[in-house]
């Protein structure tokens, strides 16, 4: 809010300094107008072009051209580089105003200039700070939250809200307080008011608060006994004697400038915390001598750093800065630190083992943080370098496409024939195509048949077979089978990145497994149990990705499909055949790539007949069966990834 102030202020006292200006300008040409009037060589054209000459002379020459009174004063320094082409006399003096910041005066017909003398700015009110101070008239409770606050406002505003008359000593109007005591009975808390500061209370028979200065006496004593049990620094630091090689330095917002040089660490500690009014406890005065440069630091910056690789830490508590050992419970502190962007699980893990030492940590999932225990700067060591990892995690939205086609082309034809048997047709019949499963063109001949198209053969005269048996069969098939699938799947997979993301896809398949086991040595019998085993045939694929800061994404790729073939015999177990492959790729947030291209093909040519015959190309049709069939399966994965935040 301060900030914000001191900017506000700024940027008016910049707009009034411009407007001024701007009136200073306005005046000048006001003037130098209603002159123009008597004086008409202020109207009159200037053709003059100079370089690196002095103003006064520049000035008396344009002066003398032009018939003009001009005065200009001699302790003026500017140096003239111009060229005025058809510009008024005027326009010149204006400019030379403007540009050289002068001031132009009119004594009658005579124009004086002289250095510009700019009026000193308002004086700047600042703005009265608003005291902490708060009371409770039903529980006689006050609290108070001073930072080097004037004692005389903090005495008027207790005595304003609470109603009890609180009166100063004489020459305690301009000291400055710190203290902060929280909802304490008004007596109590404006004692300890007065003991933080140096001041003690006297309540007076018609109940005033008198605050007063504390005795020589009784300031020594008091400097005696701050010494086993620690007080504010400002009463028991050096009393006046300066501590050599020390040097500590005020400086603006509560911080300060130490140079040490082999001073003893608790000198330190009682300067700085007297120049910056903080109270502070020394559970033990910490040992040792060192050499310190710090330039405007805080107080809490100040001790970190002079504390820091010792056996000592400190402790804000209640305004007051609790300083001791390290292993001293007093002075541990434990904190929940929460992770906002990601996860706690595996967090521990990754804090360095330097920030663990004398720290317990432990994992607290239903609030995602960790309960830390141990020296407050410790854990401030590890609440930053939690900061630093605790970014969002992006996630990884991945749709997978897989498409399987599979081709097939199949060819069977052939006649053939026998006596008749459990299989022989009982009348001669054909189809073509019909019904829900197409067997193409199949006839079937019995043998009254056969014999009567023999018969007409044999009319012909050109063959004679005889009569051939009754109950021998003649079967005619052709049969082309063409096929063409296409299966799609088209899955959702989401995970984090670095994390695996797995898919499986399959059908899974039994078998019997038989055990014949041996019961006894004397009369041995046989004991079968059976079982079923099973069989998977998958599809899987497992994608890793790992996105990088300009959203390029590295995927780890690992496909696999699994397929079952036919069975050696009833009981075994399927066969199977396996396509696999690992890719490792980068592509952009929002691409598709392909994957895959598994391609597999398979073709049969065979056939059966009468030997050696079935081997002739024209006969073989005639004397057997022919199959010929052909396979194509080929397996595409599209890919696609979406980084969402």
């Amino acid at each position: 809010m301060k900030r914000i102030r001191l900017f506000f202020l700024f940027l008016s006292l910049l707009v009034s300094c411009q407007l001024l200006a701007q009136d200073r300008m306005a005046s000048i040409r006001q003037q130098l107008d209603e002159l123009a009037l008597t004086t008409p060589g202020l109207t009159e054209k200037v053709e003059i072009s100079v370089s690196g000459i002095p103003i006064q002379e520049f000035v008396r020459g344009v002066a003398e051209a032009h018939n003009l009174n001009v005065s200009i004063n001699p302790g003026i320094e500017a140096t003239i580089i111009n060229n005025f082409s058809n510009a008024t006399v005027s326009d010149v003096f204006v400019f030379l105003c403007r540009e050289y910041d002068l001031e132009l005066t009119l004594i009658g017909s005579i124009i004086s200039l002289t250095k510009y003398q700019a009026p000193a700015p308002p004086p700047v009110v600042k703005a009265k700070k608003e005291l902490s101070i708060s009371y409770n008239k039903q529980t006689d409770f006050l609290s108070l939250d001073l930072k080097r606050d004037s004692l005389d406002e903090v005495v008027k505003e207790i005595t304003r809200i609470s109603l009890n008359n609180v009166v100063l000593s004489p020459g305690l109007e301009n000291r400055l307080v710190s203290v902060y005591i929280q909802n304490r009975p008004f007596s109590n808390a404006l004692d300890k008011l007065a003991f933080a500061n140096g001041l003690k209370v006297r309540e007076t028979e018609d109940n005033f608060f008198v605050l007063e200065e504390v005795k020589a006496e009784a300031q020594t004593a008091q400097k005696n006994g701050n010494n086993q049990r620690g007080v504010r620094g400002q009463n028991n630091f050096n009393q006046g004697q300066a501590v050599a090689n020390l040097e500590i330095k005020l400086e603006p917002s509560e911080r300060i400038t130490v140079n040490a040089t082999n001073v003893p660490i608790v000198d330190i500690i009682r300067g700085a915390s007297a120049e910056l009014l903080n109270n502070y406890f020394l559970f033990s005065e910490p040992e040792g001598n060192t050499t310190l440069y710090l330039e405007n630091a805080t107080y809490e910056e100040f001790l970190s750093y002079l504390l820091n690789g010792t056996d000592y830490t400190y402790k804000l508590q209640e305004n007051v800065y609790l300083i001791g050992n390290r292993k001293l419970e007093g002075l541990r502190t434990t904190e929940l630190i929460t992770m906002e962007n990601r996860t706690i699980e595996s967090v521990i893990d990754f804090i360095p083992t330097d920030l663990k030492k004398n720290v317990e940590i432990q994992e607290f999932s239903e609030l995602n943080g960790l309960i830390v225990s141990g020296s407050y700067p410790e854990i401030e060591e590890i609440r930053a370098f939690l900061r630093k990892i605790d970014r969002v995690v992006p996630v990884i939205l991945i749709d997978v496409m897989i498409v399987e086609v599979r081709k097939n082309n199949e060819i069977n034809t052939g006649i053939s024939g026998g006596l008749g048997d459990g299989n022989a047709p009982t009348r001669t019949a054909g189809s073509y195509n019909t019904g829900d499963n197409p067997n193409g063109a199949q006839i079937s001949l019995t043998s009254e048949t056969l014999n009567n198209l023999l018969s007409r053969i044999s009319t012909g005269g050109v063959l004679n077979l005889g009569n051939l048996a009754p109950d021998f069969y003649l079967a005619i098939e052709a049969l082309e089978t063409n096929g063409n699938l296409r299966r799609r799947a088209t899955p959702k997979l989401a995970t984090l990145n670095g994390h695996e993301a797995n898919l499986s896809i399959g059908e899974q398949d039994y078998y019997l497994e038989v055990q014949n086991n041996i019961i006894g040595t004397q009369n041995p019998t046989v004991a079968n149990s059976q079982v079923y085993r099973a069989v998977n045939a998958d599809l899987s694929i497992t994608i890793k990705p790992f996105v990088s800061g300009d959203e390029q994404i590295t995927l780890e790729i690992e496909f696999e499909q699994s397929q079952f073939t036919d069975r050696i015999a009833t009981t075994a177990p399927p066969g199977t055949t396996t396509r696999q492959f690992k890719s490792m790729i980068r592509m952009r947030n929002g691409e598709t790539i392909l994957l895959g291209g598994l391609e597999e093909k398979s073709k049969q040519d065979n056939g059966t007949g009468l030997p050696w015959i079935s081997r002739v190309p024209v006969l073989k049709w005639f004397t057997g069966k022919q199959r010929r069939a052909e396979n194509r399966e080929q397996l595409n994965i599209f890919i696609k990834t979406t980084v969402i935040y």
